[in-house]
């Protein structure tokens, strides 16, 4: 058997998205039935039963949101633990290279972050109006998240079933290096015009957000998420490491840099997510989502002074940038 789905943390981790799986599968053969008998302005027995399975739908799904965040930390823990096992990798990044099925994975694992918190928004919304006016909508928003999970659990087995241990990985200096030359920035960006756009962005998706502009912050939030990986993984990060030549989104999660990534990636998708629910459900749902808005631009807020942090104390400690 291959020796990494021997490991405590894989075995752990896999059983944890199986029995959760399990549970999601009840709650999706559940909403199937109440689909097709939901009537609201029934007052049958039948739907009285419904309105009780349903909020253990929503039991279920709040569970899962709470579980799923956790397992995407214990998701990069676990790969970035497997790297003494792989040869080549330094950390998580080599280990999430060393098949095909890791990248897409990740971002399958973000995305399905971002749908479980834009359904905990509904659902919000949903039970406050009291007759439940977008119930089938939430309910089918939890199918196609149901499907997405689906998806994620195959690829979970596929992932690490398929790392070879016999087969050396690039390490992260290799993956996020300039390789002979190459500019590794999208677009042709140098690092001059990439930090110019992380910072016009950030004052544009600010601005967005306290203004209300719902369809200029959904464009501008996407733009700055990817602006603000860039910048994180090629100029402010190596401020982080404290060496010019260390670019790598998985290093800082380490103990040796006070797992400060996290904070760096929790604070810039956490931010992201929120303004674009926030965005999405007054655009869709017409309704005033204030309060979101104010979380996602406090976190973002927080990103970017975090990163322009560690930039201001290198400078100051040693008087030069690097």
């Amino acid at each position: 058997m291959n020796e990494i789905l021997l490991s405590n943390q894989v075995i752990v981790y896999l059983l944890s998205e199986s029995v959760l799986f399990g549970l999601l599968l009840i709650a999706f053969v559940i909403i199937l039935g109440i689909l097709a008998k939901w009537d609201f302005g029934s007052y049958s027995e039948q739907q009285f039963r419904l309105e009780r399975r349903a909020y253990l739908v929503m039991t279920i799904l709040l569970f899962a949101f709470v579980v799923k965040f956790l397992l995407l930390i214990y998701f990069v823990f676990t790969i970035d633990n497997l790297s003494v096992l792989v040869p080549g990798a330094m950390c998580a990044a080599g280990v999430i290279s060393a098949n095909d099925y890791g990248m897409p994975l990740l971002f399958l694992k973000l995305l399905i972050l971002f749908f479980l918190l834009l359904w905990m928004a509904v659902n919000r919304y949903d039970l406050r109006a009291k007759n439940y006016p977008i119930f089938r909508l939430k309910s089918w928003l939890f199918i196609a998240i149901f499907l997405l999970i689906a998806i994620e659990t195959g690829l979970d087995f596929a992932y690490f079933s398929h790392i070879d241990i016999q087969k050396p990985v690039s390490c992260c200096s290799t993956l996020y290096g300039q390789m002979e030359g190459a500019n590794p920035l999208p677009f042709g960006l140098n690092t001059t015009t990439l930090l110019t756009l992380f910072y016009l962005l950030y004052a544009v998706v600010a601005g967005a957000l306290l203004s209300g502009q719902r369809a200029l912050s959904l464009v501008a939030s996407l733009l700055f998420v990817v602006i603000a990986y860039y910048s994180v993984v090629y100029f402010f990060g190596t401020y982080i490491y404290e060496l010019p030549t260390h670019k790598c989104p998985f290093c800082m999660l380490q103990k040796e840099y006070y797992y400060v990534g996290y904070l760096v990636w929790g604070t810039l998708f956490g931010g992201i997510y929120l303004g674009m629910i926030a965005s999405a459900m007054e655009i869709g749902l017409k309704v005033e989502r204030g309060r979101e808005r104010k979380a996602a631009l406090m976190l973002l807020s927080i990103f970017v002074l975090l990163c322009t942090a560690y930039v201001a104390v290198y400078y100051l400690r040693n008087g030069v940038f690097l």
